[in-house]
């Protein structure tokens, strides 16, 4: 794969520390903007985080308008919705706090007030001809890396089905990572957002598109999530931790972003589409799974992801040790009480061909993965995620 050639983009400034949520306001003033558009995650709200964020803009005389009609799947109407408001504000910058649904509303809102139409005019590749309005992410969760990526993934309401927008004009101008605003995660959503971006570094590594500077990302989020994500759930002050997170949270959505992700995605849809399953935890619930069907098409990499979690490999056959990287897996789920088995989740066992349909049209992410799945094994993961791993 080093050989492979490949392109990267990386447009985003980032910010990364304690307390540098205070600088939101110059940073904005930097950029040009003199009206702040704020999508925030009701849920962060009520957490107390929108006065952090807001005081360095109302300190700066910077007028703001707050959206925080965000859902945990977002459908497209809420960007349409949020970019008529914006409009209304006279916003010339957007700011999206909070996990990825509010991020990628923002993203959504910057393009829409310079591009025109509605959201789903933009769903698909290479859609949008211009930059949006300056965009500023200020990540809350550490799971999704939506602060250094180019998509936005929505509902469509008509369809019901599950779709991003993707393109260069939706990498944010800037992230403020500040890990003070993840101490107050619930361990639920720790896990499952942790999971989630272990997902997105594991299924980078594996990509059939991975090359020299996504396995650079991948390595080290992977090194990051697996060494702390316990110590994060178990003890949510624990600064160190929560820091690690964040950043290999970040450092997964770069991996992401210059490698793709593969069949653990694409699978996850439908959960999110047809059953309201949150997409982070849709993915950790799927994860080993597919990991247990991939690992024969890149048994190598996975031996070295059992490395990665600490496995000593030493007198282990190739197969054997890419089987411990399943089981790594496994034990981590298990640790942050991640569901065994779809099951948990109410999905109904009748709902898998159609579901195993819908995940074959994922088309990028079934490209990057590194077997290649018929119909019928998709929903053979699906039955073995249906039965549980126990």
């Amino acid at each position: 794969m080093n050989g492979q050639a490949f392109t990267v983009t990386q447009p985003t400034r980032i910010r990364f520390g304690f307390n540098t949520v205070n600088d939101l306001a110059a940073l904005v003033r930097e950029l040009g903007g003199s009206r702040v558009f704020l999508v925030i995650d009701p849920g962060v709200v009520a957490a107390g985080l929108l006065e952090p964020v807001s005081a360095s803009l109302a300190a700066d005389k910077i007028p703001f308008t707050v959206y925080d009609r965000v859902d945990p799947e977002p459908g497209l109407k809420l960007a349409d919705n949020g970019a008529k408001l914006a409009r209304k504000g006279k916003c010339d910058c957007v700011v999206g706090v909070g996990g990825g649904s509010a991020m990628d509303i923002a993203k959504a809102v910057s393009i829409l007030l310079t591009n025109g139409g509605k959201a789903e005019d933009y769903i698909g590749l290479g859609k949008i001809a211009k930059n949006g309005v300056p965009k500023i992410m200020i990540p809350t969760t550490a799971g999704t890396g939506a602060e250094v990526t180019f998509t936005a993934v929505f509902i469509n309401e008509k369809t019901g089905s599950k779709a991003g927008m993707n393109g260069d004009p939706l990498y944010p101008d800037a992230a403020i990572l500040d890990p003070a605003l993840t101490l107050s995660i619930p361990p639920h959503v720790t896990a499952t957002t942790g999971i989630d971006a272990l997902t997105h570094a594991l299924e980078a590594y594996v990509s059939t598109q991975a090359h020299t500077i996504s396995d650079m990302y991948a390595l080290e989020a992977i090194d990051l999530i697996a060494s702390n994500l316990g110590k994060a759930y178990a003890n949510g002050g624990n600064i160190e931790a929560r820091s690690a997170m964040l950043l290999g949270s970040l450092l997964a959505g770069k991996a992401l972003a210059t490698a793709g992700v593969g069949l653990v995605h694409a699978m996850a849809y439908p959960l999110g589409g047809m059953h309201k399953i949150p997409h982070g935890l849709a993915n950790a619930v799927l994860l080993p799974y597919v990991m247990a069907y991939n690992l024969i098409g890149a048994p190598e990499r996975f031996s070295t992801l059992a490395e990665m979690f600490g496995v000593d490999v030493s007198g282990m056959t190739l197969r054997e040790a890419a089987e411990a990287a399943v089981e790594a897996v496994w034990r981590l789920n298990d640790d942050v009480g991640i569901p065994k088995n779809l099951q948990e989740l109410g999905i109904p066992r009748e709902d898998i061909p159609e579901m195993a349909k819908i995940a074959l049209t994922v088309a990028r992410p079934v490209a990057n993965n590194p077997r290649r799945p018929s119909r019928e094994e998709v929903e053979a993961i699906y039955e073995e995620a249906m039965n549980g791993w126990e």
